[in-house]
C-alpha cells in the first residue's frame, strides 16, 4: 500500500515517497523517508516488506559508499542501477529473497545527464522517463502519461508530480497523507516541499 513516484528531465530528477509507516492495521506515523541517499548524486526509493526494503537500501548504499572509500570517487547513476539489479536477482537464486519494488534516481555530473530506472523484485531494470511503484502508481502513471513533459522547468515539474500525487489521495482506498519530495541535480540533492492531503469530502444529507 505504499507508493514511491520519480520523474526524470534534462536537467534534474524528482523523486518522491509516502511517509506514513504501518504495522497491520495500524499506522505508526507519518514522516518514515522511504528513499535513501546512495551518493551525493543518486537516490533510491524502496516499497515492498519493511524489514527487506530497509536491509536491501542499506546494503546498496553502504557498498556504493565502500567502493567510493576505496577507489576515491562516487559510482554513477548506471551502475548503482545495475549493483542493486545484480544483488536482486543473487537473492531471487537463494533461500532468502528480497519482496522490494523500487525506483532510483540519479544525475550524473559527468556527462550530465539525468537517470530514473524502475527495478521490481524480480531484478527487471528498466529506464524510464517516469514512473511509480505500489498502488499508487494504478493512478500516477495515467496523470503523468498525459501530462509528463522532459523540458518542464522544476516549478512546472513540482505542480505535475503535486498533480500525480492528488489524485492518488483521492481514489486511493489506503489513506496516504503526505509524500516527501526531492530533487537530484548538477548540484546534488536536497528536499522540496512535501505535499499534503487537500482533498475533502462532503456526503450531503438530503431530506427525505
Amino acid at each position: 500500500m505504499e507508493c514511491v513516484l520519480g520523474m526524470c528531465f534534462k536537467d534534474f530528477v524528482l523523486l518522491a515517497s509516502d511517509a506514513t509507516e504501518t504495522h497491520s492495521i495500524m499506522v505508526i506515523k507519518h514522516d518514515s523517508l522511504k528513499m535513501y541517499s546512495v551518493n551525493q548524486n543518486v537516490m533510491i526509493g524502496v516499497v515492498g516488506e519493511k524489514g527487506d526494503s530497509h536491509e536491501f537500501a542499506e546494503y546498496v548504499s553502504k557498498n556504493m559508499q565502500l567502493y567510493k572509500f576505496r577507489n576515491g570517487y562516487d559510482v554513477d547513476p548506471f551502475k548503482v542501477a545495475h549493483f542493486a539489479r545484480r544483488t536482486l536477482a543473487d537473492a531471487l537464486r537463494s533461500s532468502s529473497p528480497y519482496y522490494v519494488n523500487s525506483i532510483i534516481a540519479g544525475f550524473d555530473p559527468q556527462t550530465n545527464q539525468s537517470c530514473l530506472f524502475f527495478l521490481d523484485y524480480l531484478a527487471s531494470l528498466i529506464p524510464i522517463p517516469f514512473g511509480a511503484q505500489g498502488y499508487g502508481a494504478f493512478f500516477a502513471n495515467s496523470i503523468l502519461d498525459r501530462h509528463f513533459n522532459k523540458d518542464l522547468n522544476e516549478d512546472d515539474a513540482y505542480l505535475l508530480l503535486t498533480k500525480a500525487i492528488d489524485e492518488i489521495q483521492k481514489r486511493l482506498l489506503v489513506n496516504l497523507p503526505a509524500f516527501k519530495v526531492k530533487i537530484i541535480d548538477k548540484n546534488g540533492q536536497r528536499n522540496l516541499k512535501d505535499i499534503y492531503l487537500k482533498t475533502s469530502f462532503v456526503i450531503d444529507k438530503q431530506s427525505t
